[in-house]
C-alpha cells in the first residue's frame, strides 16, 4: 500500500549522542506502526527542496552551536527557503534542539526561520539540555511516535 502522508527527520548529528537521539526519533515514528506515513530521515546536507516539498511534516533536530542553530541547519534552510516558501506554507513541524547551554538562540533563530516560511509549530519545542541524559532518547523516541500519528490521524 503507497503512503499518503510523508514524515521528514532531519537531523544534524555530529556526536554519538545526536546520533542516537536520531536514531530514537526514527525508531519512535517508526513503532507508530501507522502504514499509511512514509518515513524518511536525512541529514542537512543530504535534505534538498524536494524532500521538504514531497514531506506533510518534518521533525528538525539541531545541535545548539554557541547559542545558535548549527551551521549545517542554518545551511539547509540557506540552500531550499525560497524553493519551499510558498508551496510548504502551513507545513506542521517539531524542533528537538540538544543545547549545551539553554538553547535560547538556537530555538529563536530555527523558529524565526520557520515562521518567515509560514510553517507551523506541531508539538512544543523538545529541549535536551545540559549534561547527557539517557531520557533524552526517551523523550525522542516519544516525539516521533506522537508526530507520526498525529500525521496519520490528521491532527497535524
Amino acid at each position: 500500500m503507497p503512503h499518503s502522508k510523508q514524515l521528514l527527520i532531519i537531523s544534524h548529528t555530529p556526536s554519538v549522542n545526536t546520533q542516537c537521539m536520531a536514531q530514537h526519533l526514527l525508531a519512535g515514528a517508526k513503532d507508530a506502526k501507522e502504514t499509511q506515513v512514509g518515513i524518511r530521515q536525512l541529514s542537512p546536507a543530504k535534505c534538498h527542496a524536494k524532500d521538504i516539498l514531497a514531506a506533510d511534516a518534518l521533525i528538525l533536530l539541531t545541535t545548539e552551536n554557541l547559542g545558535y542553530m548549527a551551521g549545517a541547519t542554518k545551511d539547509l534552510f540557506d540552500r531550499t527557503y525560497y524553493d519551499v516558501i510558498e508551496a510548504t506554507q502551513g507545513l506542521p513541524y517539531a524542533l528537538v534542539v540538544r543545547a549545551g547551554l539553554d538553547g535560547t538562540g538556537c530555538t529563536r533563530a530555527v523558529e524565526s526561520i520557520c515562521s518567515g516560511l509560514r510553517w507551523r509549530i506541531a508539538q512544543k519545542r523538545l529541549l535536551c539540555r545540559g549534561d547527557w541524559q539517557d531520557d533524552f532518547n526517551q523523550d525522542c523516541y516519544e516525539l516521533g511516535q506522537l508526530m507520526t500519528v498525529s500525521l496519520a490521524l490528521g491532527v497535524i
